[in-house]
């Protein structure tokens, strides 16, 4: 759905050249190209936490900023590039001061994460943002030549290397990179100038396969989704701001639309704003949907770009469908249930404790009491341990006193309809007889049996389409001392 109406590349190169980007927000990320030198610009903060500051003081080599009240991400720039060709990547950023021919007062650090793969449907700035994905190149020496980047500092050819901190080397080692990864770059500027005036910088690409194919060595199409990537956000997450200004007309704007497809099916049903000065538009959560901008330039051009933007809250359970256990089915073993979550996200789950899996179906559960949790991987939230009941009954039990075990009973019997146990030893003595919860303990007149396999009959009634149909199960189960 995104298009450029009218082609007018050769003032996109112009307006690129010229135009000062900042996006301080992971999630609207300034799609780059690798055509034109970028001016870019911080202005004293970021937008939102991308990085917990409880939780993420540290992404790689970078650090909390030379402000006490600053966390990671400090006067901070976020661009995003996909990979157009196979081949050799890097970039230079070049600190500027705030006047011409004044003192460079910016102290430019980066970071670099990826590649990821566009078609996975990760939220990848949740993952950079809680620090499951780490930077692949990231620097914060000192900038003693105002340089810092990917591949030979332009000032003095030094090559870049792995980073190690004390090496003073501004330049880490080329990037390789494969056609179709998209990468993240964060700019961070760990100096302020203290009195809050934008402070500036120019990233240009650089690398091999700039070199042999500049127009097509990061996808170029990826600036024309001048919104940025589809969003993934959490319900409560901060507003969302999305810019006009990073498209290629730069400030150019004799009209600007916003419009909203609420339910992503093709139809903009609402105008949200419209006018020269609607340059940018404030997303707050939970509204979920797909925003268009239209953007008449001054040029007599026209363009446009859509971005959906999907907010999950906490996750919730529907409820545990147990498929197979005493009560559900004839299958008496293994037992098998399905977590069945409300709404959507990215969900896993786990129950008692285990590891956690993307498929709900849970097969082999054991009888009783047992406990889900819902996860939500992009960050939204996980719920407490909830509880679920599967009936059915252990295969061994050990009447030692330790209170671990102690009781042998069909678990969840209290559920079913006039149950009856009867257990046997091999040779088909009736050792007890069960209707309640309160267990067998393993004695007959009030002699220990040894350890040995046992026998039961379950007898119970179960509501088939409202009948109750009489049920028996007979099974067998250890003791052990």
């Amino acid at each position: 759905m995104r298009a450029l109406c009218c082609a007018i590349c050769f003032v996109f190169l112009f307006f690129t050249e010229l135009k000062a980007q900042n996006s301080p927000d992971c999630r609207t990320a300034i799609p780059v190209c690798a055509d034109a030198p970028i001016l870019g610009t911080t202005d004293g903060g970021g937008d939102i936490d991308d990085f917990d500051p409880e939780v993420i003081t540290e992404s790689g080599c970078l650090e909390k900023g030379s402000v006490s009240s600053a966390n990671l991400e400090n006067n901070s720039a976020w661009y995003v590039f996909r990979a157009g060709t196979d081949g050799q990547i890097g970039f230079d950023i070049e600190a500027l001061p705030i006047v011409p021919g004044g003192i460079v007062t910016s102290e430019w650090d980066f970071a670099l994460y990826g590649p990821f793969d566009q078609t996975s449907g990760q939220n990848f700035c949740g993952i950079v943002g809680d620090g499951t994905a780490q930077p692949i190149r990231c620097n914060y020496e000192v900038n003693d030549t105002n340089f810092t980047g990917i591949g030979i500092n332009p000032v003095d050819g030094r090559e870049g290397a792995p980073f190690v901190v004390g090496s003073q080397n501004t330049y880490d080692e080329w990037l390789d990179v494969i056609a179709g990864e998209i990468y993240y770059l964060f700019i961070n500027n760990y100096n302020t100038n203290f009195d809050g005036d934008p402070e500036s910088f120019i990233l240009t690409f650089t690398g091999n396969s700039v070199e042999e194919d500049q127009d097509n060595a990061l996808d170029c199409t990826l600036r024309d989704e001048f919104l940025g990537l589809d969003i993934i956000a959490c319900e409560g997450d901060p507003d969302i701001v999305l810019s006009a200004l990073n498209s290629p007309v730069g400030p150019n704007i004799a009209n600007i639309t916003w419009e909203l497809d609420a339910d992503d099916d093709g139809t903009y049903e609402t105008v949200l704003a419209t006018g020269a000065g609607q340059t940018e538009l404030t997303v707050t959560s939970p509204n979920s949907g797909r925003y268009r901008v239209t953007i008449e330039s001054t040029f007599g051009n026209t363009i446009t770009d859509d971005i959906l933007i999907t907010f999950y809250g906490v996750p919730e359970l529907d409820e545990v469908r147990i498929i197979d256990d005493l009560a559900n089915s004839d299958q008496t073993d293994p037992y098998n249930i399905e977590i069945v979550p409300l709404g959507d996200g990215d969900l896993e789950y786990a129950i008692n404790g285990g590891e956690f899996q993307d498929d709900p179906v849970f097969l082999d559960v054991p009888p009783g009491i047992n406990t889900v949790i819902i996860n939500d991987k992009n960050g939204c939230g996980t719920t407490e341990p909830i509880e679920f009941l599967v009936v059915g009954y252990p295969k061994f039990f050990t009447p030692n006193g330790d209170g671990i075990h102690d009781n042998w009973n069909v678990l969840g019997i209290e559920t079913l309809d006039n149950p009856v146990v009867f257990i046997f030893d091999r040779f088909g003595k009736l050792l007890k007889q069960l209707d309640d919860a309160s267990g067998w303990d393993g004695t007959f007149n009030g002699r220990e049996l040894p350890s040995s396999d046992y026998w039961f009959r379950l007898d119970y009634e179960r509501d088939d389409q409202g009948v109750l149909v009489a049920r028996s199960v007979r099974r067998h189960f250890s003791l052990v001392r």
